[in-house]
């Protein structure tokens, strides 16, 4: 009985079908670096405009990512992001919000 093989794809980082993801690769990094950005600004209350608005299009950024992502690295990774950008947002609105200080 033949046995279909699987290419090897164990130094592949992103895609696990032997296929391009350069779409999905860039939403990947870009959702996480802004997710990063948003969790390490969201640590400091005076930063709250900074981390509020990258932590809202990282949500947008990562939320398009899972919708047209492909692979289970892209999603996980994508999730990652996500959380990170989601309580950088949620602790940025809770510090002063998206025009606090701007607007009185």
């Amino acid at each position: 009985m033949a046995q279909a093989l699987r290419p090897n794809t164990t130094g592949s980082l992103f895609a696990t079908d032997g296929k391009a993801h350069p779409v999905q690769d860039t939403l990947l990094a870009v959702t996480l670096v802004l997710g990063l950005t948003a969790f390490i600004t969201a640590m400091f209350p005076n930063l709250h405009l900074i981390s509020s608005w990258t932590g809202l299009v990282g949500i947008f950024t990562g939320a398009y990512g899972q919708y047209i992502s492909v692979t289970t690295r892209e999603r996980f990774g994508l999730i990652l992001g996500l959380g990170a950008s989601a309580i950088g947002f949620f602790l940025g609105m809770a510090h002063g919000g998206l025009l606090g200080g701007i607007i009185s």
